[in-house]
C-alpha cells in the first residue's frame, strides 16, 4: 500500500527517463516525511465525521421561538402559536375522533364550526368571509398496492371557508386551498395527525381575515372530516362542492410523526411555479426532491389527500408533513404532551408566508392556461435548513453532466501539469485505483451489512436499534467504514508501483479523482433516467471541484499539509450535507419499520440506507488513509465500536426494541386485535357460526408477543383458518387491503363478541329483477341509524359463469382482488353522520343461462358483509378485556369488534 512507503524512500527512486529538470520541479516537501500522518489522525477524521453528524442533526431539528399573545402588539400580522395551541388543546381533549364517532361528527365538527364563526365575526370590514358546511355521500375507485377497491362514503362532513379575493374582470375568481383533516384513527387523539394542522389553519384564517386589504385571489380553507377512512372527504369536496372549481392550487398539511419540521415532500405534479413560490416565501425551508421520489415510489405505507386532489380534482399542490418521532404516529401518544409551541410556530410562519405569496401572485390566475407555468419538473432542496435551492429538471440534467465532466477533467489536468508527461500514466492508473477502491468498498460494505442484517434477524435480535438508533452507527456504520478502509488499502497494495514518479500526496489526490469518477458513473445514468435526486451527488462533486480549483489558485499542490487542510475544509460542508440525509431518512424509516408488517426483514432496509449514505459520508475521506503511517489503530477502534454495539444489541436491555412512556420517549409495538363473529347464512338462516380473535402482525417481532398471549397451538395463520374451507375470504373481517393482503395475521378461537343489534348497519335484499335472460338485478337496502364509529365492507364474489357488470355505487365497476385463491370485488363503506333513511343499492349480474337457467333459484354470487366497530370498549366481553390486558405496557393495542356475515344470492 502507498501508505506503507515513506516519502524519503520514494524520493530516492529514479524513474527511467526522468531528467534533472523534472526533479527540480518536484515538491519541496518530497524529501521530508511531512506528508505522512500519525495513526491517530485517522481517529480525528472519524471525530470530524461525528461532529458534522451532530451539527446536521441539530439543524434538522432546530425550531424557532414561538410567539405568544404578548407579542401581538409588536407583530399584529404574524402567526401567533399560542392561539393555535389553545385550539389544539380543545381538539386533543376530545380524544380519538375516528369518522362516525360522536367525538368527530358532533364535538370536533361543532368546535371548528364555532371557531370559524368567531373568525368571521372578528374579520376586518374589507374582508368577505363565506362559510359552507358540506355533508356529502359518494364513491370512487382507487387502488392500493395494485389492488383495486371501491371507496364509498355516506354523510361525511367538510367545513369549508372562503376568504374572498379581488374578483377578476369577468367576475370569476381563482383560489388557493389549504387542507387539513380533523378526524383521527381509532385510539389516537391525533394532536399531530392532524389536529395541529387544523389549529394552524384556524390561526392563519384569523390573521388573514383581519388584514385591511383583500388578497388578490381567494383562499379556501378545507377542514375535512374523513381522511383516515381513507381520503374520502377530500373526494367529496373536489367532486361535489361548488367552490372546488375555483381552486387552482392547494397546500395540504399532514403529519406522519409527532413534531419537528414540516417537510415539503410532494409538489406538482409539474407546475414548477409552486416550488419557485416556496423558495421566495418560506423563511425556514425543509424540502427535498428525494423525499418526493421516495414517497411516490410506494415504499412508505401511507397516503394523503394530495392523491385525491391530484387524481380526481386535477389540481397541482404541495404536500407537507411532520416526520419526527414517527413512533407516536397513530398511537395513543400522539397527544399535545409531545408537541411544542415552536412546532406550530414554524409551520404557521411558513404556511402563512407561502399562502400570502401564492394568493397575491400572478401565477395562480395563469395556472389553468399558461403551459410555461404548468409544464416541467423541478429539482429542489434546502441546504441544512439555511437556504433553499431550486431549478428546472432540464437545467439539472445540464448541470449534472457538466459538473461531472469538469470534476474529472480539471483535477486530472492539474495533476498531469505537475508531473508533466512522465507521470501522466501514473495519474490515470492511480485514479483507476481510487475508483476500484470505492467500488469494492461500496460493494463489500453492502454485502457485509446485509449479512449482519440477516444474522441479527436469524438470532431474534431484529430491530434492536428501534428505540436506540445510535446503535445503528456501531452495527452498520462502523462495518461500512471498515470495508471502505480495507478496500482502499488492499487496492493500493495490489496496484502499488515503487517506480511511480508520483509522491504520496499526488497518489492520494489521484485516487480522489477516482472517487469523482465513481460518482460520475452514478450521476450520469441517474440523470439520463430522469432521477432528479441525483442532486445529492451533484453537491459532493461541486465541493470536490471547488477544492481542486482553490488548491490550484493558492498553489497548495506542493504543500501537502495545506492541501490536506483545504481538502478537509471543503469536506466539512460535504459531510454536513451527507449526514443530513442520514438523519432525515433514518428518523423517517426507523419508526416506519414498526408498521411495515413482518413479511420483510427491516434490518435489510436500515442496513442498505446506512451503506448508501455511508459512502456519501466517507468516500472523500477514506482515500486519505494512504497518508497514514499505519491504519491498524483506526481499524482496531472501529472494530471495538462495532463489537460494543453488537454486545449492547444482543446481550443487554439497551437492545430491546420497545419502550413505554416512563422515559418520556415512548416507542411502542403496535397491535390490532379484532374480536370477530363469523356467520354464514343460507336462505336467511345461519348455518355456520364461528368466533375468535384476529391479530395483525405489524412488525418483525410481533409474532412473539402474539404467541405469548395466544398459545402457539391456538394461534393459527390467517390463511390456514378452518373457515377458509367454508367461508368467502376465510371469513376474515376485511377492512383494509394494505393490512389484510400484505400482512400476516393470526387467528385464535374464542367466544362471540357482545353485539348490540340496533347499532349494526344492515344489508337486506329487497327485490330481484330479471332484465333479460342474461342480466339479473339485485336490489338491497343499507341502513346506518346509530351514531357510532363503524365501517362496513362488501366483498362480492361472482360464481362461475356470472359477472358483475353494473351497480348503483358509481358508473364503473373496478376489477377484483385476490385472497387465498378467491377473487372478489371489494367495497369499503364509511359512515359519518347517522341517517334514518335506508340507502338503496343495486347490482346487475350478467350470467350464462346455460350454466344458470333463467328463473332458477341457483345463486349468482356470494357476499361477505363485514362491519367493524372501532369504538366499542364499553361493550367488550370479559374475555376480550383480559386478552388486551395481557399485552405488555410497551405495546399499543387498537381493539375492534367485527361481524362477518356471508350469504349466497
Amino acid at each position: 500500500m502507498a501508505g506503507g512507503t515513506t516519502s524519503s524512500g520514494r524520493s530516492k527512486v529514479k524513474a527511467k527517463g526522468v531528467d534533472d529538470s523534472h526533479r527540480a520541479n518536484a515538491p519541496v516537501e518530497d524529501t521530508t516525511n511531512l506528508h505522512q500522518l500519525e495513526a491517530q489522525h485517522g481517529i480525528l477524521g472519524i471525530v470530524l465525521l461525528l461532529f458534522c453528524g451532530t451539527v446536521s442533526s441539530y439543524l434538522c431539528t432546530y425550531l424557532p421561538e414561538a410567539l405568544t399573545r404578548a407579542d401581538l402588539d409588536r407583530h399584529p400580522t404574524a402567526f401567533i402559536a399560542e392561539r393555535a395551541w389553545d385550539n389544539l388543546q380543545v381538539l386533543n381533549d376530545f380524544g380519538p375522533k375516528p369518522t362516525g364517532s360522536q367525538a368527530n361528527e358532533l364535538k370536533a365538527a361543532d368546535y371548528i364550526r364555532r371557531e370559524i364563526e368567531k373568525a368571521k365575526v372578528t374579520a376586518h370590514a374589507a374582508q368577505l368571509v363565506e362559510t359552507s358546511h358540506q355533508t356529502i355521500s359518494g364513491a370512487y375507485p382507487i387502488a392500493f398496492l395494485g389492488n383495486p377497491l371501491t371507496s364509498v362514503y355516506r354523510n361525511v362532513q367538510n367545513l369549508v371557508v372562503r376568504l374572498a379575493g379581488q374578483k377578476n374582470a369577468d367576475g370569476s375568481g381563482d383560489a388557493l386551498m389549504l387542507n387539513c383533516h380533523y378526524d383521527t384513527v381509532a385510539s389516537s387523539p391525533g394532536a399531530s395527525d392532524d389536529g395541529g394542522s387544523c389549529a394552524v389553519m384556524l390561526e392563519i384564517l384569523r390573521v388573514l381575515s383581519r388584514a385591511p386589504e383583500r388578497n388578490r385571489h381567494s383562499i379556501v380553507f378545507l377542514f375535512n372530516g374523513a381522511e383516515e377512512t381513507p381520503l374520502q372527504a377530500a373526494h367529496g369536496f373536489v367532486s361535489q362542492h361548488p367552490w372546488a372549481g375555483e381552486v387552482r392550487a392547494f397546500l395540504n398539511l399532514e403529519s406522519a410523526g409527532s413534531g419537528g419540521k414540516e417537510q415539503l415532500f410532494q409538489a406538482g405534479p409539474q407546475h414548477p411555479w409552486l416550488i419557485e413560490a416556496y423558495g421566495r416565501a418560506v423563511r425556514h425551508p425543509a424540502a427535498q426532491t428525494v423525499a418526493e421520489e421516495i414517497f411516490q415510489s410506494g415504499i412508505i405505507p401511507s397516503d394523503t389527500d394530495f392523491r385525491i386532489f391530484r387524481d380526481f380534482g386535477h389540481m397541482p399542490g404541495m404536500d407537507f408533513a411532520h416526520t419526527i418521532n414517527g413512533y407516536r404516529y397513530h398511537t395513543k401518544f400522539d397527544t399535545i404532551d409531545y408537541l411544542s409551541l415552536p412546532v406550530l410556530q414554524r409551520t404557521g410562519d411558513n404556511i402563512l408566508a407561502l399562502t400570502r405569496e401564492i394568493a397575491n401572485g400572478d401565477e395562480l390566475g395563469r395556472a389553468s392556461n399558461d403551459t410555461q407555468l404548468t409544464s416541467g419538473y423541478s429539482v429542489f432542496f434546502d441546504v441544512l435548513g439555511l437556504f433553499f435551492v431550486s431549478y428546472s429538471a432540464a437545467m439539472g440534467r445540464i448541470v449534472n453532466v457538466t459538473i461531472a465532466v469538469l470534476s474529472l477533467i480539471i483535477p486530472l489536468m492539474e495533476l498531469c501539469r505537475q508531473v508533466r508527461r512522465v507521470g501522466e500514466r501514473s495519474v490515470f492508473q492511480q485514479a483507476l485505483v481510487g475508483l476500484l477502491g470505492t467500488v469494492c468498498g461500496t460493494g463489500t460494505s453492502v454485502g457485509v451489512v446485509l449479512v449482519i442484517a440477516n444474522r441479527l434477524d436469524a438470532v431474534g435480535r431484529a430491530m434492536s436499534w428501534y428505540s436506540t438508533p445510535y446503535l445503528i452507527l456501531g452495527l452498520y456504520g462502523c462495518p461500512v467504514i471498515l470495508m471502505h478502509c480495507f478496500a482502499h488499502r488492499l487496492c493500493g497494495h495490489w496496484f502499488s508501483d515503487n517506480k511511480s514518479p508520483l509522491n504520496l500526496t499526488q497518489i492520494v489526490r489521484a485516487r480522489l479523482v477516482g472517487v469523482n469518477l465513481f460518482w460520475t458513473l452514478l450521476i450520469i445514468p441517474l440523470t439520463l433516467a430522469n432521477i432528479r435526486s441525483a442532486y445529492i451527488i451533484l453537491v459532493l462533486l461541486v465541493l470536490s471541484l471547488l477544492s481542486t480549483i482553490l488548491t490550484s489558485v493558492l498553489g497548495y499542490q506542493r504543500l501537502p499539509r495545506r492541501w490536506l487542510a483545504l481538502h478537509l475544509a471543503f469536506q466539512i460542508p460535504a459531510m454536513l450535507w451527507a449526514t443530513k440525509f442520514y438523519h432525515v431518512l433514518l428518523k423517517l424509516f426507523v419508526p416506519i419499520t414498526g408498521r411495515m408488517g413482518a413479511g420483510s426483514n427491516p434490518e435489510y432496509l436500515i442496513a442498505l440506507l446506512v451503506a448508501c449514505f455511508g459512502v456519501l459520508c466517507v468516500s472523500y475521506l477514506v482515500p486519505l488513509v494512504g497518508l497514514l503511517k499505519q491504519t491498524s489503530e483506526l481499524t482496531a477502534r472501529l472494530s471495538v465500536f462495532a463489537m460494543i454495539a453488537f454486545l449492547l444489541s444482543c446481550c443487554t436491555q439497551v437492545g430491546f426494541p420497545y419502550r413505554n412512556e416512563s422515559n418520556g420517549e415512548p416507542s411502542l409495538q403496535r397491535h390490532y386485535v379484532t374480536h370477530t363473529l363469523q356467520v354464514a347464512q343460507r336462505d336467511g338462516r345461519p348455518v355456520l357460526e364461528g368466533a375468535g380473535f384476529l391479530f395483525r402482525e405489524m412488525d418483525r417481532n410481533a409474532i412473539r408477543v402474539i404467541r405469548g398471549i395466544a398459545k402457539p397451538s391456538e394461534a393459527v395463520q390467517m390463511r390456514r383458518m378452518a373457515s377458509c374451507r367454508t367461508m368467502l375470504f376465510c371469513g376474515v373481517p376485511f377492512y383494509s387491503i394494505w393490512h389484510q393482503i400484505r400482512f400476516d395475521n393470526y387467528w385464535m378461537e374464542g367466544s362471540p363478541p357482545a353485539i348490540e343489534k340496533h347499532t349494526l348497519p344492515s344489508f337486506e335484499l329487497v327485490q330481484v329483477k330479471q332484465h333479460s335472460n342474461k342480466i339479473r338485478q339485485y336490489g338491497f337496502e343499507i341502513t346506518h341509524r346509530h351514531q357510532t364509529c363503524v365501517q362496513s365492507a362488501l366483498i362480492i364474489a361472482p360464481k362461475s359463469g356470472a359477472r358483475l357488470v353494473a351497480w348503483s355505487l358509481m358508473e364503473t365497476v373496478p376489477g377484483t382482488i385476490e385472497f387465498n385463491g378467491e377473487w372478489a370485488h371489494f367495497v369499503l363503506i364509511t359512515y359519518g353522520l347517522a341517517d334514518n333513511a335506508p340507502w338503496p343499492v343495486t347490482f346487475d349480474f350478467e350470467y350464462d343461462p346455460n350454466v344458470v337457467p333463467d328463473g332458477s333459484d341457483d345463486k349468482l354470487f356470494d357476499v361477505s358483509w363485514v362491519n367493524t366497530y372501532w369504538e366499542y370498549a364499553d361493550k367488550h366481553t370479559d374475555e376480550f378485556r383480559k386478552l388486551i390486558e395481557q399485552f405488555p405496557d410497551w405495546a399499543h393495542v387498537i381493539p375492534s369488534v367485527a361481524i362477518v356475515n356471508i350469504t349466497a344470492y
